[in-house]
C-alpha cells in the first residue's frame, strides 16, 4: 500500500472533513427540509427550513419569506437552528487546526508534538460537529414522521414530508465524523511510524533482538 501513509491520510481527512463541513453549511441554509403538496391543488408546492419558508406556483415561481419571530417556531426547529450553528463552527475550528499539524505544512516543525495534538484536536472537533450535524436532522425527522402519522389530523389536510435538505445534512454529518475518525487514524499512523523508526536506529534494541533470535535458534 504505496499510497497509504501518514501524509496522504492526513489530507484524506482534510479533504472529507472540509466537504462534510460544507454540505452541512449549505444544508443549514437550504429552505427544503419539509416539503408539501397540496392535494386539493397541485400545482402549489410549500417548503419549510430553519430559516425560511417558500412557496412555489407555476405561475409566479418560488417565493421565500422568513420566519417573523424566532419565539414562534417549533421547538424542533429552534433546537435545530442552534446545533446546526454549533456544528458549523466546530467544523470551521476542526479544518483550521487541522492544517498546521499536517505533515509538510511548515508550522510547528520544531515541535512535532503540536503537531499531533492539533490532529488530535480536529478529529474531536470533527466529531462534535458530525454530531451536532445528524442530531437537528434526526429530530426533524422524527417530529416530521410523528406530524405525518397523527390520526387526529383529517385526510384532506397535507402533511409535511422529508425535503432534500435532511439528506444532504444526514450525508454532510457522517462526512464530518468519518473525517474526524480518519484524523485518528492518521495519528495513530504516524505514532506507529515514529516507533519503528527509533526501534531501527537505537541500536540497544537491534542488539536485544538479535540475542533474543539466538536464543531462540539455540
Amino acid at each position: 500500500m504505496v499510497f497509504l501513509t501518514t501524509k496522504m491520510m492526513q489530507r484524506t481527512a482534510l479533504f472529507v472533513t472540509f466537504g462534510g463541513l460544507v454540505t452541512s453549511f449549505v444544508t443549514m441554509f437550504m429552505p427544503l427540509w419539509k416539503t408539501m403538496n397540496s392535494e386539493l391543488n397541485e400545482v402549489e408546492n410549500w417548503y419549510s427550513g430553519l430559516f425560511h419558508t417558500c412557496l412555489y406556483t407555476e405561475e409566479v415561481g418560488i417565493q421565500c419569506k422568513a420566519y417573523e419571530s424566532i419565539m414562534g417556531l417549533p421547538v424542533d426547529l429552534q433546537i435545530s437552528r442552534v446545533l446546526m450553528s454549533v456544528s458549523i463552527g466546530t467544523g470551521a475550528s476542526a479544518v483550521l487546526a487541522a492544517f498546521p499539524g499536517l505533515e509538510g505544512v511548515e508550522i510547528c516543525v520544531q515541535h512535532p508534538g503540536r503537531k499531533r495534538f492539533l490532529l488530535i484536536l480536529s478529529g474531536v472537533l470533527s466529531w462534535v460537529s458530525g454530531l451536532t450535524t445528524l442530531a437537528p436532522v434526526s429530530i426533524v425527522a422524527y417530529t416530521t414522521v410523528v406530524d405525518f402519522w397523527n390520526e387526529g389530523f383529517p385526510d384532506v389536510m397535507p402533511r409535511w414530508e422529508y425535503g432534500e435538505a435532511m439528506f444532504s445534512g444526514w450525508f454532510g454529518g457522517l462526512a464530518l465524523a468519518l473525517g474526524g475518525t480518519l484524523f485518528f487514524i492518521a495519528v495513530c499512523m504516524g505514532d506507529y511510524g515514529l516507533r519503528s523508526q527509533s526501534f531501527q536506529t537505537d541500536p540497544q534494541l537491534k542488539d536485544r533482538t538479535n540475542h533474543y533470535l539466538k536464543t531462540e535458534v539455540l
